[in-house]
């Protein structure tokens, strides 16, 4: 059964739709996260499905039930915001039991739950603290502890690590991961964070101007992007304008302005016609560069480095071929390349994907 149906959501604030005709269908048990810019409507749709905003049109079903009229308090939902939403002048046990005890659960068996959740969130020794006492890490795991104790259908989760520092966010990712594999309970996560979205995700639903732009397993998102906004959006990506002359043997023909004629595998390409405006994507660390000299696989283009944006571990690079500007990101070995450097730069033709062009 799946956990949740969207059937033609539409939701408007007066004349602005924020979310267009939007259907989507969230397997039972699994991690599926909402992707996009600010004012995408990621965060509308969340709210929708949590009963905090009714939708204009369409259908919102969960476990197979119509719960468009059903009030927020009625729909057996965990919820974690941004703000985390603790109440400050209880402890963190009385936090965690908040939604038990309004469900009528006997205060024995509360207490057992309250015990249950902070050993999942590993913070069993803070039961008789107050949330000003907490770090923000240990506040993101009660507040996680509450949504969860309650036995949740679904879990709806806003944005929840934007409140913390770099290293503490992809602790918690894991943490978090960890746990709702541990439960098994459905998860809609909310990020603008695509590395978030990468590590955590079962599926992917990139989200742009309130419009689904691709919905499926991280892999396949990122490695075979559906249109130029999410080549963009998701990782870094070089677009270059090209022309589709014919289909040989399996692979598209493309002539292009600045790296010439290419021949790419057909599965890299499924949306496009056999003639006609295309455009060539190449994820930026799919560019390898190489000394002038250098051995390479695929096809390689002579390059000048213009400029270098050191990553540590990596960098990257803006490099010029011909009239094109790229953009590379490979992984340093001793030292990078310095801003004027020639070099030899190869992409191979499988990790290339063509999107059809104006007009197709």
């Amino acid at each position: 059964m799946s956990a949740v149906t969207l059937t033609d959501i539409v939701k408007q604030f007066g004349d602005f739709t924020a979310v267009h005709r939007m259907s989507l269908d969230i397997e039972e048990g699994g991690f599926v996260t909402l992707l996009g810019p600010s004012g995408c409507g990621k965060t509308t749709t969340l709210r929708m499905i949590a009963g905090l905003l009714d939708p204009s049109e369409g259908e919102i079903a969960i476990k197979g039930r119509r719960v468009n009229e059903v009030p927020i308090h009625k729909r057996n939902l965990g919820l974690v915001f941004q703000n985390y939403a603790l109440f400050p002048h209880k402890t963190v046990a009385e936090n965690i039991a908040f939604g038990l005890k309004y469900r009528n659960v006997p205060k024995a068996d509360r207490a057992a739950k309250v015990k249950e959740a902070l050993d999942l969130v590993q913070l069993p020794h803070v039961a008789e603290r107050y949330p000003k006492e907490l770090s923000g890490g240990q506040q993101q795991r009660i507040a996680l502890a509450r949504a969860i104790v309650i036995e949740p259908d679904v879990l709806l989760l806003d944005e929840p690590l934007s409140a913390l520092d770099a290293n503490l966010r992809e602790d918690m990712r894991v943490e978090l991961k960890r746990i709702q594999h541990r439960i098994g309970v459905t998860t809609v996560f909310v990020t603008h964070d695509q590395s978030e979205a990468l590590a955590m995700s079962d599926e992917i639903i990139v989200m742009s101007a309130g419009r689904v732009e691709q919905a499926g397993p991280p892999e396949e998102v990122y490695n075979t992007p559906a249109s130029e906004f999410v080549a963009r959006f998701l990782g870094a990506s070089n677009v270059v304008e090209a022309k589709c002359t014919g289909l040989e043997g399996g692979e598209i023909v493309l002539e292009t302005s600045g790296l010439g004629r290419l021949a790419i595998p057909t599965d890299r390409g499924p949306r496009i016609g056999s003639t006609g405006p295309a455009k060539l994507v190449i994820r930026a660390e799919k560019l390898v560069l190489a000394e002038p000299d250098a051995l390479a696989e695929g096809v390689r283009f002579p390059a000048k480095v213009e400029a270098v944006d050191y990553q540590g571990q990596a960098a990257r690079y803006f490099i010029r071929v011909g009239d094109l500007q790229l953009q590379a990101i490979n992984m340093i070995d001793s030292r990078p390349y310095g801003e004027g450097a020639d070099v030899s730069v190869s992409i191979r033709p499988r990790d290339c994907t063509v999107l059809p062009g104006s007009g197709q």
